[in-house]
């Protein structure tokens, strides 16, 4: 058993205990494996591990990644990191979700550079539920706006939101704030604004997963306790 198969075994029994004590099925929590720094043979013995979906930040590297693996299997690739005018074309053209969508034009410009053949681009908007001064995202206030022109755009979906809160001081102050995103997404959810409701609230990562399961996460971006420091 190699050591990312190991930590994978670990983090999932993490999510499962999460789910437990939260009268949760652990079918509802998604494992997104966050591979970024880490090479190729990191993805494969993760894939190797039955892990299936990966998260890139950095947008040129993630892309080569995907064009290594393309023929290892159908792996699903998620960007969760900013995405600035000049990228847009790259990752519409070779990820399969967006999680860091926080204005108009950048998902105007994915909408527009997506390709006619590829299935819609799965988006999921940035919040910055805690109003931390150096976190991207949009502010709660403004999220509904956003929404009703970004349902719009024939080549995007939008699955879910997606935070990355401030380090908590401990367990419960980090339960309050995922809390925050939680009531944020079931409030939008029944704004009536969706054809369908979203179905994803990505948050929760190696420090707080547990918190973030509690408070409702259907996805947990886990990078550390997988691969290892970087």
């Amino acid at each position: 058993m190699t050591t990312i198969t190991s930590r994978l075994k670990q983090v999932g029994d993490r999510i499962a205990a999460a789910c437990q004590a939260n009268r949760r099925d652990a079918a509802s929590v998604r494992l997104l494996a966050v591979s970024k720094t880490f090479g190729v043979d990191a993805v494969l013995d993760a894939l190797g591990a039955g892990q299936m979906a990966f998260g890139e930040n950095y947008i040129t590297e993630g892309v080569e990644k995907i064009a290594a693996l393309r023929h290892s299997a159908t792996l699903e690739w998620h960007c969760i990191g900013p995405v600035q005018s000049n990228k847009t074309r790259l990752v519409a053209e070779h990820f399969d979700w967006v999680q860091s969508v926080d204005r108009l034009k950048i998902a105007q410009r994915l909408n527009e550079q997506r390709p006619p053949q590829a299935p819609p681009l799965q988006i999921c908007l940035q919040v910055n539920i805690d109003g931390g001064t150096n976190k991207s995202g949009v502010m709660p206030g403004e999220l509904m706006a956003l929404m009703e022109e970004v349902v719009k755009l024939p080549r995007l979906r939008l699955r879910g939101l997606m935070t990355i809160p401030e380090p908590a001081a401990d367990f419960a102050a980090a339960c309050a704030v995922h809390s925050k995103a939680k009531a944020l997404f079931d409030q939008v959810n029944s704004a009536g604004v969706l054809a369908e409701p979203m179905d994803t609230l990505s948050m929760g990562m190696t420090a707080d997963l547990e918190a973030a399961i509690a408070a409702g996460s259907t996805m947990v971006r886990v990078g550390t306790a997988i691969f290892g420091g970087r």
